[in-house]
């Protein structure tokens, strides 16, 4: 299996102060042990390098995340993206921008997408990304 994992699994799984008990962090730590192959991008770095406080965090996560495959997006991945948000609009399933695009990363590179988002459902169902059902 290949996933792409969201910022907000991220998020829970990188806590200082108390691990999380979410079934996605578990998720993620069998899948990390087992060897599966854990995929990310820019903006997911980005957004967790935006909520780390001071440089030695910020340097343990770059460390981390290192390790780990990553995709560029294109510029048809852009496109695409764009094409997914509006046909979720156009059924009523509101989708941010960032969204849509780790979306069609998931579906363009066929990686299954890990979250607690819930936003992530209503493209899933729409557009064929899948979603990790996490137990």
């Amino acid at each position: 299996m290949r996933v792409l994992v969201d910022t907000s699994v991220w998020s829970l799984a990188l806590r200082r102060d108390t691990p999380s008990d979410a079934p996605e962090v578990a998720w993620l730590a069998r899948a990390i042990l087992a060897g599966e192959t854990v995929v990310t991008t820019g903006v997911v770095l980005q957004e967790i390098l935006q909520g780390v406080q001071g440089p030695k965090a910020r340097s343990r996560i770059l460390d981390r995340f290192a390790l780990l495959p990553y995709l560029s997006p294109t510029r048809d991945d852009h496109i695409e993206a764009a094409e997914l948000r509006n046909r979720c609009r156009r059924r009523g399933v509101q989708v941010g921008t960032i969204d849509a695009l780790l979306a069609q990363l998931c579906i363009a590179y066929d990686l299954e997408m890990l979250t607690t988002d819930r936003d992530f459902e209503g493209m899933a169902r729409v557009g064929g990304l899948r979603v990790v059902q996490a137990p």
